[in-house]
């Protein structure tokens, strides 16, 4: 939904995604699938306000969502004010992938190289941006007392992916677009929102 928000002139689609969007907030689920309610909602997150305006103007001219769900009301909300440290919850659960020996390996939160993973994946989205990069460091929460793993199937693919509270560490810019943009891979289908 969110590229048909965005329109034809999407210039976005299939490159490193400078979004992110969280899952639904506030619905009940079943083994039937999910029941919204006048609470639910979902946000979508990106560091270009260009951006934003064209996935406004889409969701005015149609916003149904799918299954006779449609968004009924926007609201939009300044970035908080960051420190230099700063720990975020999951509004998604965070990908972490590498290729390792031809495959596609799914890197879990207590694997040694986590942080390092996470980090490069902010870092290059920071490049990206034009944004510096130096001082950054990502982390997942070693002390949050229940971090879990689940597999989550997109396209037929099954994800394992991580929900765990992350630490991010650099200048408060850097954790802005952090905020902004979510961690980890495959933000812009739908992993690795902060909130």
């Amino acid at each position: 939904m969110l590229h048909k928000w965005i329109g034809p002139e999407n210039e976005i689609h299939d490159k490193t995604s400078l979004y992110s969007f969280s899952w639904f907030q506030e619905v009940h689920t079943s083994s039937q699938g999910i029941r919204t309610t006048d609470r639910s909602s979902f946000f979508i997150s990106a560091y270009d306000d260009k951006l934003l305006k064209k996935i406004l103007s889409g969701i005015r001219q149609d916003p149904l969502i799918a299954f006779g769900i449609k968004v009924s009301g926007v609201q939009i909300t300044a970035p908080p004010v960051f420190s230099n440290k700063e720990v975020f919850r999951t509004a998604s659960p965070i990908l972490i992938k590498r290729k390792q020996d031809n495959n596609e390996k799914h890197i879990e939160h207590n694997d040694p190289n986590a942080s390092q993973y996470l980090t490069e994946a902010l870092q290059k989205k920071l490049t990206i941006a034009g944004l510096s990069a130096e001082g950054l460091r990502v982390a997942f929460d070693a002390a949050y007392p229940t971090p879990r793993t689940k597999i989550i199937k997109y396209k037929e693919i099954g994800n394992r992916v991580n929900i765990c509270p992350v630490i991010i560490e650099g200048t408060p810019e850097q954790i802005e677009f952090a905020w902004h943009v979510g961690i980890g891979n495959s933000t812009g289908i739908g992993f690795g929102a902060l909130k």
